[in-house]
Formats: structure tokens, C-alpha cells, sequence
């Protein structure tokens, strides 16, 4: 299952022009999946990522509009879409000029192999306890 879920997202690298990086962290930004293309810089692939995220949307949530679903962070270069999907974040790290709608449609795409990680995880840590 771990493997497919790789080449799916390896699969995603080449679907979406400018697309760089897709990564799946738990909400402490340990690295759970993560797809890179050959030439994405080492610094978007950290970790600290999805719990920087995780930070800001819980900020976010403060402003009176209810909890946040996904920042689009957007850069010189680059591209930070970032989604909140239940226990799990969901990076994209694209270049400045990929297509900022297909990400975020990629991502609402997304939710539902996310979810089926996120049950996968639960169902361990419940079987440990």
C-alpha cells in the first residue's frame, strides 16, 4: 500500500506543470509520504513545513471565520499550498507561475488518500495502546 501510495504521488510531479514537491505530514511535521522532483531545493522539503502550517492556521482559525482549510503562500520563486486535512497536512511546493486553482483542486482531490493514511495511523497507534 506504502508503494502506491509513492507513485501516486511521484505521478502527481508530472501531471501538474511547475509542481516541485508534494508532502504529507502528521501535524508535529513528521514526514509521512513525500514525492520530490529532481531539481526541487532541499529547504521546501523540511518538515517544519506542515507544523508551521499547522501553527498558522490554528491562528487563522482566531480571526472569527471558522477553522481554516488551506493557505497559499506565495514567494519570488515559488508556490506554498498547504492543506489542513484532518489530522494531516497536505504541501505542495510549485514554482511562482504553476497553476495556483489546479493545486488547490488537486489537494481537495487529495483528501480522501489523506484520510485513508490518517485511519491507517490511528488504527496503529490503537492497536499499540
Amino acid at each position: 500500500m506504502a508503494e502506491e501510495l509513492v507513485v501516486h504521488f511521484e505521478k502527481l510531479l508530472t501531471r501538474v506543470d511547475g509542481l516541485l514537491s508534494a508532502v504529507v505530514t502528521d501535524r508535529d511535521g513528521v514526514v509521512l509520504l513525500r514525492a520530490n522532483a529532481p531539481n526541487c531545493s532541499p529547504p521546501f522539503t523540511e518538515s517544519a513545513l506542515g507544523c508551521t502550517f499547522a501553527l498558522a492556521s490554528d491562528q487563522a482559525s482566531k480571526l472569527g471565520l471558522k477553522k481554516n482549510k488551506s493557505i497559499v503562500s506565495i514567494y519570488g520563486s515559488y508556490q506554498l499550498v498547504q492543506f489542513n486535512h484532518s489530522s494531516l497536512i497536505t504541501t505542495f511546493v510549485a514554482n511562482s507561475n504553476a497553476n495556483t486553482g489546479l493545486l488547490l483542486e488537486l489537494g481537495s482531490e487529495l483528501e480522501s488518500v489523506t484520510q485513508v493514511i490518517a485511519t491507517a495511523l490511528h488504527e496503529r497507534h490503537s492497536g499499540a495502546l
